[in-house]
C-alpha cells in the first residue's frame, strides 16, 4: 500500500471510529461508576447545605438528614459489592442550579439532597425509588390573607432559583394572568427571609421544607402553609444515566430498607423528632400517599 493510500486508509478509519464513538451511549464511554469508585478507593456524595431534613450541615459542619443517612446505606452496600470497606466518602456542596452538572461531569457519584423526580430531569439523570413524597404550597404569613394560589394576583412570590417550583409557578402565573411578580432565592434559606422581612408575600415550595423552615423562625406561629397541594412532587436520590449495575444495586439497597421496615425508624428521627441543631421538631407524620409508595417501591414513575 503506498503512503498516500495508507493516509486516505487511516484517515477514514479514525473518522469513522469518532462516528461511532458518537453514537455509543455516553455510559459505554465513560468509566461505570462502581468501576470508577473502584479505582478511585472514593465515592463522592452532593448534598445540600441547607435543606432540612433531608441534607444540611450540623454544627460539625457535617452534613446530616433523611437523604445523608440513606444514602450513608447506600455506601455500605456499594463497599459490599466491592469487598473494600475502607472506602472514603466524599461530601460536595450543590445546589438547585448546580446538582445536574456536578452529576454528568462526575463531579458526584450521587445527589442526596431534596429534588425532585420529574419527566424533564430524567432525560439528564436517572433516580432510585422515590423516598419522600411531598406537595408544593404557599408559606405566607398568618395574616396575609392568602389561601390559594388565586389570591397571589398582584403579589410578590419567591421561589429558590432551579428548583422545580420555579418553573410551575411562572407557567401558573402565565396561564392564570395573576400578574405576580416572581423573584428567586438562591437557596430555601434566602427564600424563607424575603418573605420574613416582607419583601416577598409567599414562598412556593415543597411543603416538608416550608414546615422545616418555618421551625426555625422566631415564631413560627406568625407563619401559615397553605392547605391547598398544588403538585405531587416524589424526591428521591439522583444518579447517572446509562450504568444500570450502578443503578440496581442502589434501588435494591434503598427497597431493602423500606421493605425491611427500616425507613419508618428513620423517617420518625428526621420527621417526627427534634433534629439538630436546634432541636426542632417538623411533627409532620408520613403522608397515605407516602406509606401506600412504600408497599410497592418502585422507580418507575409516569411521565
Amino acid at each position: 500500500m503506498s503512503n498516500n493510500r495508507y493516509r486516505d486508509f487511516r484517515k477514514g478509519s479514525l473518522s469513522a471510529f469518532f462516528l461511532l464513538s458518537l453514537l455509543l451511549p455516553i455510559g459505554a464511554q465513560s468509566a461505570a461508576t462502581l468501576q470508577k469508585i473502584a479505582e478511585t478507593g472514593a465515592v463522592s456524595i452532593g448534598f445540600r447545605e441547607s435543606s432540612p431534613p433531608f441534607s444540611y450541615l450540623a454544627e460539625t459542619r457535617q452534613p446530616i438528614g433523611y437523604s445523608i443517612e440513606l444514602c450513608t446505606k447506600v455506601i455500605e452496600a456499594v463497599k459490599r459489592e466491592l469487598k473494600r470497606t475502607n472506602l472514603v466518602v466524599k461530601y460536595v456542596p450543590v445546589s438547585t442550579s448546580s446538582r445536574i452538572s456536578a452529576l454528568t461531569s462526575g463531579e458526584i457519584d450521587l445527589e442526596c439532597g431534596s429534588t425532585t423526580s420529574t419527566a424533564e430531569r430524567r432525560k439528564e439523570v436517572e433516580f432510585t425509588i422515590p423516598t419522600f413524597i411531598a406537595a408544593a404550597r404557599l408559606l405566607v404569613r398568618e395574616d396575609s390573607g392568602i389561601k390559594s394560589i388565586f389570591d397571589l394576583s398582584g403579589k410578590t412570590v419567591v421561589t429558590t432559583q432551579g428548583s422545580s417550583a420555579e418553573r410551575f409557578f411562572k407557567e401558573r402565573n402565565e396561564e392564570r394572568s395573576l400578574r405576580a411578580t416572581v423573584i428567586l432565592g438562591k437557596d430555601h434559606v434566602e427564600s424563607f427571609a424575603l418573605v420574613e422581612s416582607g419583601k416577598a408575600h409567599a414562598f412556593i415550595m415543597d411543603d416538608v421544607l416550608l414546615y422545616s423552615l418555618r421551625s426555625t423562625a422566631k415564631n413560627p406561629d406568625d407563619y401559615a402553609i397553605t392547605r391547598e397541594a398544588l403538585t405531587v412532587e416524589p424526591l428521591a436520590i439522583m444518579l447517572r444515566k446509562d450504568d444500570p449495575s450502578f443503578k440496581k444495586l442502589v434501588d435494591t439497597e434503598i427497597a431493602r430498607i423500606i421493605t425491611s421496615g427500616e425507613v419508618h425508624a428513620i423517617y420518625r428521627k428526621w420527621f417526627e423528632s427534634p433534629i439538630p441543631p436546634h432541636r426542632n421538631n417538623l411533627r409532620m407524620p408520613m403522608s397515605y400517599m407516602l406509606r401506600d409508595s412504600f408497599k410497592m417501591p418502585t422507580a418507575w414513575l409516569p411521565n
